[in-house]
């Protein structure tokens, strides 16, 4: 094996019936995230599932017969040299890179193994960046899960309290003839009552009975950004790239005019010096997103819905723990708004994930359209 090859990391094994070729399997493959293809002792693809057309950006059709060596670097030889134990049914694996006429190089993990007929060989090809943000969306998702039982928990248990002192205060104000003294039970019953709207909102979620119906997510945004530009006036603007083909969902109107309404709220604070020198800008972008998995679902069609600002960024060590109760870079703010953010774009099956960089921030929210394709969750082996 070229010495490429030999360095590379094996990733893992081939799924027990990456070994045949038949029309069951390609069946199973169309599930899969990760693209497989069928190809001959020449690398040459015959065959290939739906994942690997998105990935190289070509039909099935016009991929057939097509040099796979010539999409992906470093797999010159894989299957010509004599020492390759590919056609003994070992597993080979590699690190490379990938690049088509549309899209930027990225790295890709790949691995081949022999197929039932002789000559053949599937070779499963899976984005890194693609598994990394799975592995960090679950991850991030686990912990913020358990983070929302723990707040709910605690805000049930202070919520009592409070509503003793609250009333302990009104009773003692009775009984107090100087108004001086009159004015620390009226701090202590201001601050108390701070605290439990406070607690409230933590609840909110958990709360409010959700009407799903057809929803528009134009309208949405719409919405939301007429509620902005009222709110923030002159000095921001607010671009719109919409796909006005996009299909309707099903969720809850109120909800994800909430989930835009507070990305794009944050966005407009963090450009407060950029609308007061008029440069701030924050752009709605609509797209169809296909074949993509959400949360362990694989599903054909998604709504795709980023909303971009070009203020400071987020702080990186901020990043990972965005989505987590209390979490905020801002000293006013409270770190309720994008964990009340992520918790309803979960009630809507779907996704959210951030990118940022200084003079770019990205939030992007994914929500599926139609069932799973298969109508249950991708295995964690194929991922």
């Amino acid at each position: 094996m070229p010495r490429k090859a030999e360095k590379g990391a094996v990733l893992r094994q081939s799924p027990q019936h990456a070994r045949h070729s038949g029309d069951g399997f390609w069946i199973a493959a169309e599930v899969l995230a990760t693209a497989v293809i069928l190809v001959d002792d020449r690398a040459r693809i015959i065959r290939c599932n739906s994942a690997a057309e998105m990935l190289f950006g070509l039909s099935g059709r016009a991929l057939a017969g097509t040099d796979l060596t010539a999409l992906i670097d470093g797999l010159k030889g894989w299957f010509a040299a004599p020492e390759v134990k590919i056609a003994q049914g070992v597993p080979c694996s590699l690190v490379t890179e990938l690049s088509t006429p549309l899209q930027a190089a990225r790295h890709v993990f790949v691995t081949a193994t022999s197929a039932e007929e002789p000559g053949r060989y599937l070779v499963e090809v899976s984005d890194t960046h693609e598994a990394l943000e799975r592995f960090r969306e679950e991850h991030q998702s686990d912990l913020s899960g358990a983070a929302r039982g723990m707040l709910r928990n605690l805000a049930h248990e202070i919520k009592n309290p409070l509503g003793g002192i609250r009333g302990a205060a009104q009773l003692l104000e009775l009984e107090l003839a100087s108004p001086q003294l009159r004015e620390y039970t009226d701090v202590i019953i201001h601050e108390t009552d701070r605290l439990l709207a406070l607690l409230d909102r933590m609840l909110t979620p958990y709360r409010a009975e959700r009407r799903v119906q057809e929803i528009n997510i134009h309208e949405v945004l719409e919405r939301v950004k007429n509620l902005v530009l009222a709110e923030y006036g002159k000095g921001l603007e607010i671009e719109r790239d919409y796909d006005v083909s996009l299909p309707e969902i099903m969720g809850d109107g109120e909800q994800l005019i909430q989930v835009f309404l507070n990305l794009a709220r944050n966005a407009a604070q963090a450009l407060g010096d950029k609308i007061s020198s008029g440069t701030a800008r924050i752009r709605f972008q609509t797209r169809i997103a296909r074949l993509v998995t959400i949360r362990r679902n694989r599903y054909r069609l998604a709504l795709s819905v980023l909303v971009e600002d070009n203020g400071p960024g987020i702080p990186a060590e901020l990043r990972e723990r965005i989505f987590y109760p209390l979490v905020t870079g801002r000293a006013d703010g409270t770190g309720l708004g994008l964990a009340l953010v992520k918790n309803y774009v979960e009630q809507h099956g779907g996704a959210i994930e951030v990118q940022s960089s200084p003079g770019k921030t990205q939030f992007r929210v994914l929500l599926p359209i139609g069932a799973p394709i298969g109508g249950e969750q991708v295995k964690e082996e194929a991922l």
